[in-house]
C-alpha cells in the first residue's frame, strides 16, 4: 500500500501553464509528475502507478496474443542505421563514442530488432513470429510543447512481426487492430477510439493504420463512417472523401490523438540486413515480411488524462487509477483498524492508497479532495463518527454513501 505519510507531498497552489492542453497543468499540480525540461518528465509515486498500470494492460494483451517479451537496447550503432538510411534522421539523438565512434539513442527500434532475431530465423519453420518490448525511446521534436502527448523522451510498446508468406501476414496484421481495440477497451476509451486509415509513409505503398480517440484537443483531424466507424485521416484525403469498405459518403469530421499504429513494413528491413531462410526444398529465400506495431504508453497516460478530466479532477478508469481504494483514516487512534482493512483489500488483488497523514491541514475537507482529485474509484472513511456507527464509509464512484459494518 502507499502510506501518503511517508512521502513528502507538494501539490501546486496554481495550475502551470506549460502546455496546449489542460491534462498535463492538472497532472503537474496534483502530484503525478515533474517537468525535466520541455518533452522529459518525471513520473511521482502517483502518475507512476498509473504509467504502470496501462503498461501492464498492454504487456497482458501482447502475451494473450502470443507475441513475445523482450527488452532492446536504448542506444546502437551507427553501422545498422547507416545500411538503412535513417542515419541523418532529424529526430535523432546522436551521441559521440570513444574514438570516432557514434551511437544513436533510439527513437525505435527496426535497426535494432532485425539484426537481433536474424540468428533464430533461418528456417521456414520459424515463422510466423513476432517481439515486442516496452522501453523508453527519445526523439528530438522540435516542437514537444504538448506534455505527455508530445515527448522527446516517452515510454512506448513497440512490436515487430517476421512473415513469409502475404496471406499469413495479412491474417496476423488484421488480428492485431482487435487486440489493439481490446486495449483501448480494458483502458477505458475504446467507444471513442477509432480504426483510422492513414499514409504508409517510406515504409510501404499501402496504408497503415492509425487508432485515433477522439479529443477537442486532438492534433489531427479523422473522417469517421456514420456507418461502419471507419476513419481515415485527413492528411489522405483529397478532394471528395474516400469511400470506405461500405461505400458510405456519410461522415463526421472530428478532432482525435493518435493512440496507437501499426505498419505494414514490407521487406524494407529485412533486405537492408539480408534477412534470409531455407525454404522446405533448402533453398535460400530472401523475402521476409515485416510489420511493426505502436503504443506510447506515457503519450496514452497523457490522452486517457485529457479523456477523463472533470470539474475535481481526473476521474481515471477503474482499471489505470493510482490505486482501486482511498481510505482516509481520521484520528491516530484508528489507524490500526485501517491498517488491517488495507491489508485485507490488497490481499484480494486491490491496490490501497492510506491517507493516514494526522494534524490539523489533514483534515477530512483536505483528504477527501485530493481523493477526487487523484480519481480513486472508491473511497473509505475511518472516523470516531463511523465507529459510532460500527463501521467504515464507503463511498463508490457514482454511488451513495453507506456504512459498512465491521
Amino acid at each position: 500500500m502507499l502510506r501518503l505519510s511517508t512521502f513528502p507531498i507538494q501539490t501546486l497552489k496554481s495550475r502551470p501553464n506549460v502546455s496546449d492542453n489542460e491534462s498535463t497543468g492538472i497532472l503537474l499540480q496534483w502530484w503525478y509528475i515533474r517537468q525535466e525540461m520541455a518533452g522529459v518528465y518525471n513520473f511521482l509515486p502517483m502518475g507512476l502507478r498509473v504509467l504502470r498500470n496501462i503498461e501492464n494492460i498492454v504487456r497482458a494483451e501482447m502475451d494473450n496474443a502470443g507475441y513475445h517479451e523482450t527488452l532492446m537496447a536504448v542506444i546502437s550503432g551507427k553501422e545498422s542505421w547507416d545500411k538503412t538510411g535513417r542515419w541523418d534522421m532529424d529526430v535523432m539523438f546522436h551521441v559521440p563514442a570513444h574514438g570516432n565512434k557514434e551511437y544513436s539513442i533510439n527513437p525505435t527500434n527496426e535497426e535494432t530488432v532485425v539484426p537481433m532475431m536474424k540468428e533464430f530465423l533461418q528456417s521456414y519453420k520459424n515463422y510466423p513470429t513476432c517481439v515486442y518490448h516496452i522501453q523508453k525511446k527519445f526523439r528530438n521534436e522540435k516542437r514537444a510543447k504538448s506534455g505527455l502527448l508530445r515527448g522527446r523522451e516517452f515510454l512506448m510498446k513497440d512490436a515487430y512481426s517476421f512473415h513469409i508468406d502475404e496471406s499469413e501476414f495479412s491474417e496476423f496484421y488484421e488480428n492485431a487492430k482487435v487486440v489493439y481495440k481490446r486495449i483501448f477497451e480494458r483502458l477505458g476509451v475504446g467507444a471513442d477510439t477509432y480504426e483510422t486509415v492513414a499514409d504508409g509513409g517510406d515504409f510501404t505503398d499501402k496504408y497503415s493504420h492509425e487508432f485515433q480517440t477522439v479529443l477537442p484537443i486532438g492534433e489531427d483531424e479523422i473522417y469517421i463512417c456514420k456507418w461502419c466507424q471507419l476513419g481515415h485521416n485527413k492528411e489522405i484525403v483529397e478532394g471528395d472523401f474516400v469511400c470506405t469498405s461500405c461505400w458510405s459518403l456519410e461522415y463526421d469530421l472530428k478532432q482525435a490523438s493518435e493512440v496507437g499504429n501499426i505498419f505494414p513494413l514490407e521487406t524494407k528491413f529485412s533486405k537492408a540486413f539480408e534477412l534470409e531462410y531455407l525454404d522446405g526444398e533448402n533453398k535460400k529465400i530472401d523475402k521476409v515480411l515485416m510489420g511493426c506495431y505502436g503504443i506510447g504508453i506515457s503519450r496514452l497516460m497523457g490522452v486517457i488524462a485529457e479523456y477523463s478530466i472533470t470539474d475535481k479532477g481526473i476521474a481515471w478508469p477503474e482499471s489505470i487509477a493510482p490505486a482501486t481504494h482511498y481510505i482516509i483514516v481520521i484520528g491516530e487512534d484508528n489507524l490500526d483498524i485501517a491498517t488491517k482493512l488495507a491489508e485485507e483489500l490488497e490481499s484480494q488483488w486491490k491496490t490501497v492508497v492510506l491517507d493516514d497523514r494526522m494534524g490539523r491541514k489533514f483534515g477530512f475537507g483536505q483528504k477527501a479532495g485530493d481523493c477526487e482529485l487523484w480519481g480513486i474509484p472508491n473511497r473509505i472513511v475511518f472516523s470516531p463518527k463511523t465507529l459510532e456507527q460500527g463501521g467504515y464509509e464507503l463511498l463508490e464512484r457514482g454511488e451513495k454513501s453507506s456504512i459498512v459494518k465491521l
